[in-house]
């Protein structure tokens, strides 16, 4: 494992500092300004402040120059990460298009589709939601039922998808379609890409209990998508999928080690203000979350090591999702227990703003479910990088899945 970096990449983590100092306002530095934004001006925001960083040469840092990118390496890109956080930079609102969607469309993509879709999503100009999730296919992708028939040159789909973040905020979805009928499981599937505003394209905020509806229900009635909008081949869908997660992870551990670091912070300050930093039973909690923090981050510089030397994580990437979601989660387990019945109370407690808190406190309950479960992510890597036999309960539900695909 290498803790270092190297000269290019720290030269570059000056550059991207002085332009942050000089680009952020004050005021979004403050704890708590952005749970004092509307969710209007602070979507509008933070859609401006990514064209204008992309504009300044920020972005799609490990992306090969002849895409827009500025041809870094994983090193640089961790360090860009990583001091967003620190500068307290608003979050992306096009993550889930710049982090899965666009190394996808660089690896498979058509000609047409590199040209349509790398550029205006590296400047905003296109915001990406991912359909994946439906009502009986959340952690079983491939149960998967909405559908889409051909029909000439077009794919009629019907379906409805669920837990789509920013579905009332994105102008187009990539989406996992079964196009071929009387298929099951993994076969018969398409990623198709569709715009948001075409005719049949229903979308239903869920507001979550922290008050925001970043989620949506995505409903397609009759919605008509040209067959060239399917991205990897039609009926490679589920190819195309893993290799679109697979950039989920690599080395996103330092900028969410920096993150946590410094809700950490904030969590003692907050102890500290209530008189509770010299209670023992706390103080120890809050030493073991550090040191789980402090894990994370060396498991981060190793995964960062690894993707420098070009080695593919595979399974071992869910080692990664859960160490992170588990940490995560269980640093605001202890904020929950510090502030005891009142954390779900969103108004001041002791004189002190803690809505910023408060609402990610909220968010993490959610960590260890999505992108796969805790649950999947231990037993893939008990299967498939500790070689553990599977145990007799699955051998015996995959037995009875194999009989019923057989009839």
């Amino acid at each position: 494992m290498d803790l270092s970096y190297p000269p290019e990449a720290e030269e570059f983590r000056a550059e991207l500092r002085t332009w942050l100092a000089a680009n952020i306002p004050a005021s979004w530095t403050v704890p708590g300004f952005w749970a004092t934004v509307g969710e209007d001006e602070a979507f509008d925001l933070r859609r401006d402040w990514e064209r204008r960083k992309a504009l300044a040469g920020f972005a799609g840092i490990d992306w090969p120059v002849e895409y827009g990118g500025r041809g870094g390496t994983p090193a640089m890109r961790a360090i860009h990460d990583s001091e967003l956080v620190r500068a307290h930079a608003p979050r992306s609102v096009n993550s889930l298009g710049l982090v899965f969607l666009a190394p996808t469309v660089m690896a498979v993509g058509t000609p047409r589709q590199k040209a349509e879709i790398i550029g205006p999503m590296l400047r905003n100009e296109v915001i990406w939601c991912q359909g994946f999730s439906e009502p009986g296919a959340g952690s079983d992708l491939a149960a998967l039922r909405t559908h889409g028939v051909l029909d000439g040159d077009e794919y009629v789909v019907n379906g409805q998808k669920v837990w789509t973040t920013f579905a009332g905020r994105g102008d187009r979805i990539f989406t996992m379609v079964r196009t071929e009928p009387g298929s099951s499981r993994h076969r018969g599937l398409s990623l198709l890409l569709i715009d948001m505003d075409a005719p049949g394209v229903e979308v239903r905020p869920i507001r979550q209990m922290s008050g925001v509806s970043e989620f949506g229900e995505v409903f397609f009635t009759d919605v008509r998508v040209p067959a060239p909008q399917c991205l990897g081949g039609i009926g490679n869908g589920w190819a195309t999928a893993m290799l679109l997660l697979s950039f989920e992870r690599g080395a996103a551990g330092i900028s969410q080690y920096t993150a946590y670091r410094q809700a950490y912070d904030e969590i003692v300050r907050v102890a500290r203000a209530l008189g509770r930093d010299g209670d023992p039973v706390l103080r120890q909690e809050l030493a073991r979350r550090r040191v789980e923090l402090e894990c994370l981050h060396y498991q981060a510089m190793h995964v960062l090591t690894e993707v420098e030397r070009g080695h593919d994580l595979g399974a071992a990437s869910s080692v990664t999702k859960l160490q992170w979601s588990q940490a995560y989660q269980g640093l605001f387990e202890t904020f929950d227990e510090l502030l005891g019945a009142e954390v779900a109370l969103l108004r001041p407690t002791a004189d002190l703003d803690l809505t910023a808190l408060r609402q990610e406190s909220f968010w993490t309950r959610s960590v260890t479910i999505w992108g796969g479960s805790s649950q999947v992510q231990r037993t893939i890597v008990a299967e498939r990088v500790l070689g553990l036999p599977r145990s007799s309960s699955t051998t015996a539900r995959t037995a009875r899945r194999s009989k019923r695909s057989a009839r």
